[in-house]
């Protein structure tokens, strides 16, 4: 095996605590190493003196020890290390907290280059947890790295010297020269070198670009042999002819004409010999539902069977109840399987799925189970995709003999990302609301004012209207953000306590948030207290009102989906954003929650604020992670990427030529097992 890839502890000194250390940062070889890239850099040739650095204000300072107090323990896990320095006019106090190894490095007598948080007492000027180097350090570019308790930018540093000795040794290149050249590209082993090790600023931007551009090349690459896998002849090609007049007919609305031209292009794609590979992306409210039921119904008609996985037992017990609604009254047989079922329905629905007896199959990842067999799934519909991995979605798919995939998403998501997410898919999206939804008035407002919120609250309560109320946590913490049991039991007590109250949170079983939504929708509960648990595919028509409290803790998408939980009926609805946060950020976010309702407008906001880790959530996107790539800056290399994976992928559709076996090993790598087989 390649020494690049062998691990961590090949490097010298790296033992079995310190290889804990960086397993804990997802490093396991010297190859995970050298892709650990920097969080961000310090320049060291910005100094300026003690009497010009600003207070409060991290600044560079050029700086002589002139003496070292020994580090003293002030309580327990508090180590205090203090040194006097001076630049030749003024002195500072130097402090550190629990880091005696980096004090001890610090000599008398030498001269070192300092960046951190200076502030002044009646003392004097100090500079706290200072990053340094020697004045003589060839380079002043220094990079600072994602660490975990135990590891130092000084020792990670110095093991990423010798991983790319290891990385000179064994010399290799993922792109051929002529894409080089075409997109004004660095060498690979430049670039890595570089990221770490830059000699300037404009060395980290080439190499950067270098770095991304291979990210969002493989990801395209992997999406692009996924929708060339995914080209091959479908068992379940249907009948266009198939008339399904009767069930449009017995909708109770009228289709919108985006819901309508969706519809089309579903059915128009069921009717070809390849498999459906489709998105169907709406904003919340917008019908994707009515949509996916049509494309049920049209397979019942031409003989198949459709499941439909949804990320979460509620979001699945309502979509079965929707599409129960709108299918059963025609002959359709729907069935709900999740994990929560007893062994024995389990084993009962299972038994008459693989005979047939059910047409539509709803329910969680429990539907992907190797214990469910289906006898003639030809399509298959996934709900939020962006909280399903690629393996997941694929698992799906397999349970049948190439069925057409349809994915539905009600998170907005601007079509320069959505390109990237869903490369090997068609794209159908749904912008109308259906008539008569009525915009959601919004409101934001200081804590000042809460006792007034309650006041505007209680009058939809008793105008027979429901509210729900959204806490950023399930129990009280230290950082004095607003809990739903605690909250309850406050309101209950007081602003409403001639209502009957409830919470609904994340850490409930199932069973228990199931009949918590239950009694909520059928007006046995008047307000519920919750957390983002009701964020999607919550539908309770006369619920009218929310409060969001804390709403400076959520982002602009989340909080666009918790207020599409309001407005679902025929009443006039409003959603109010309670804040203390002064921030110009928190500010401007409001602003743009109380002025539009767009859900791709602000999603487009949100993803410039955030960027699209924070824009998704903790890994809720299935996508492989980017450690460098900025989806929400880099759209020129991004077009790059995308064309030179659609020129790559035509010349060799799966990466078999020698000149690309890099290319392919970095794509299986990127992605997994699933996407080139």
């Amino acid at each position: 095996m390649s020494v690049l890839f062998s691990g961590i502890e090949s490097l010298r000194g790296i033992g079995k605590i310190k290889a804990e250390k960086y397993h804990k940062l997802g490093i396991d070889s010297v190859y995970d190493l050298i892709c650990h890239f920097p969080k961000k850099y310090f320049d060291f040739h910005c100094n300026v003196s003690v009497q010009n650095a600003i207070p409060e204000e991290y600044n560079c300072i050029k700086l002589k020890i002139i003496s070292k107090l020994p580090p003293q323990a002030v309580r327990r896990n508090l180590t205090v290390c203090k040194a006097v320095a001076t630049d030749g006019t003024d002195n500072i106090t130097v402090i550190m907290f629990n880091n005696v190894y980096a004090f001890q490095y610090l000599r008398i007598g030498y001269v070192y280059y300092m960046y951190g948080k200076v502030t002044e007492n009646f003392y004097g000027k100090e500079i706290t947890s200072p990053v340094y180097i020697y004045v003589n350090e060839k380079n002043h570019i220094q990079p600072q790295y994602r660490l975990t308790q135990g590891l130092t930018v000084n020792m990670v540093r110095a093991d990423m010297k010798q991983a790319l000795n290891v990385m000179y040794n064994e010399p290799f290149e993922t792109l051929p020269d002529d894409i080089l050249r075409k997109y004004s590209l660095k060498p690979l082993m430049w670039s890595l070198e570089n990221i770490h090790f830059p000699e300037n600023i404009k060395s980290v931007e080439q190499a950067k670009k270098r770095l991304a551009f291979d990210e969002l090349l493989r990801l395209q690459l992997g999406m692009l042999v996924m929708r060339k896998r995914s080209e091959r002849h479908t068992a379940f090609k249907m009948d266009k002819s198939t008339d399904i007049t009767d069930f449009i007919k017995n909708l109770p609305f009228e289709l919108t004409g985006d819901q309508k031209r969706a519809s089309k292009e579903i059915i128009a794609d069921l009717c070809r010999d390849v498999p459906m590979n489709r998105l169907l992306q709406g904003d919340v409210g917008s019908g994707k539902t009515a949509v996916a039921s049509i494309a049920c119904y049209f397979a019942f008609k031409n003989g198949i069977q459709s499941a439909l996985m949804a990320p979460t037992e509620i979001l699945a017990s309502q979509h079965y109840r929707t599409l129960s609604g709108f299918l059963e009254p025609l002959g359709v047989k729907v069935c709900l399987l999740t994990g929560s079922l007893t062994l024995k329905k389990k084993l009962q629905i299972r038994s008459e799925i693989s005979a047939g007896i059910y047409d539509v199959i709803i329910g969680t990842h429990a539907i992907i189970q190797k214990e469910v067999e289906y006898k003639s799934l030809g399509l298959v519909i996934t709900d939020e995709q962006h909280r399903f991995g690629v393996s997941q979605r694929i698992a799906l798919a397999e349970k049948g003999d190439m069925p057409h995939k349809l994915v539905m998403s009600a998170t907005p998501i601007p079509r320069t990302l959505a390109l990237m997410i869903y490369g090997d898919l068609d794209i159908s999206m749904i912008k109308q609301l259906p008539k008569g939804r009525k915009p959601v008035r919004t409101y934001a407002v200081t804590g000042k004012l809460r006792s007034r919120v309650f006041n505007y609250v209680r009058q939809y309560l008793e105008d027979g209207r429901q509210a729900y109320i959204v806490c950023p946590m399930i129990e009280d913490s230290e950082n004095e953000l607003f809990a739903v049991k605690s909250y309850a039991e406050k309101v209950i007590k007081s602003d409403f306590s001639k209502y009957n109250v409830e919470i609904l949170h994340g850490k409930m079983s199932a069973q228990e948030k199931e009949s918590v939504m239950k009694k909520f929708h059928d007006h046995k509960i008047d307000v519920l207290i919750c957390t983002t648990v009701v964020e999607v595919g919550v539908d309770v028509p006369n619920a009218s009102v929310m409060v969001i409290e804390n709403a400076e803790r959520f982002g602009l998408s989340q909080i666009h989906q918790l207020r599409g939980r309001v407005g679902r009926g025929q009443y006039e609805s409003s959603c109010i954003l309670i804040t203390d946060s002064t921030s110009e950020d928190c500010i401007h976010r409001m602003k743009i929650m109380s002025k539009t309702s767009d859900g791709f407008a602000i999603s487009e906001e949100d993803l410039k604020l955030r960027g699209p880790g924070d824009f998704f959530g903790n890994a809720q996107h299935g996508l492989p992670t980017m450690k460098i790539a900025d989806l929400s800056c880099n759209i020129g290399l991004m077009n790059d990427a995308r064309q030179c994976a659609t020129e790559i992928i035509v010349d060799d559709p799966f990466l078999k030529k020698p000149c690309y076996n890099s290319l392919r090993m970095e794509v299986i790598r990127l992605f997994d097992k699933y996407i080139i087989g």
